[in-house]
């Protein structure tokens, strides 16, 4: 914009009389005398190079501007990149380690109702066991009363009432 009102300056200063009446924001110029053409021309291609020059560092300054905006955003989607499978990973070994963890636990369990099982099995066992012995252990008391009453027939002479009640009282 600047170099568009230094150029019409230049333009109006160098095209001599310039009509200064303005009508609907148009100006008119006059000609200039030939002696000065050349030199204007060449101050107008001077302010068109500088223009140019100008417009050359600006869009560098631009582009340049961009590259950093573009690294920087590379730098940040890189980065965030690193970070998405960083989590990843540990997602994974978290889920890896909660695995390993519960197979522990079910393998656990299983051997622990694998030996309630067996310990209800010998607990059965011993159940009937006892129970044979209790058996045994009436038998062998009837048994007892009988040969103590077979003894008590020969060698004492007693009366079957007496064997009686030691009978109920050894039941």
């Amino acid at each position: 914009m600047t170099h568009q009102v230094s150029l019409q300056g230049e333009q109006t200063r160098n095209c001599g009389d310039a009509n200064s009446s303005r009508e609907d924001n148009v100006l008119s110029f006059t000609r200039s005398p030939p002696s000065n053409h050349g030199t204007t021309a060449l101050n107008l291609v001077y302010q068109a190079a500088e223009v140019f020059r100008d417009m050359e560092e600006h869009a560098r300054e631009i582009e340049t501007r961009a590259q950093s905006l573009c690294k920087s955003a590379v730098d940040r989607l890189k980065l965030a990149e690193m970070r998405t499978e960083e989590a990843e990973r540990s997602r994974r070994e978290v889920i890896n380690d909660a695995e390993r963890k519960l197979q522990d636990a079910s393998r656990a369990l299983r051997q622990a109702e694998n030996r309630i099982v067996a310990s209800e099995d010998q607990v059965t066992a011993l159940e009937f066991r006892v129970q044979a012995a209790e058996a045994q252990l009436r038998d062998a008391k009837q048994a007892l009363l009988l040969v103590e009453e077979a003894i008590r027939k020969r060698l004492l002479g007693s009366n079957s009432v007496n064997v009686g009640q030691h009978h109920a009282i050894a039941v």
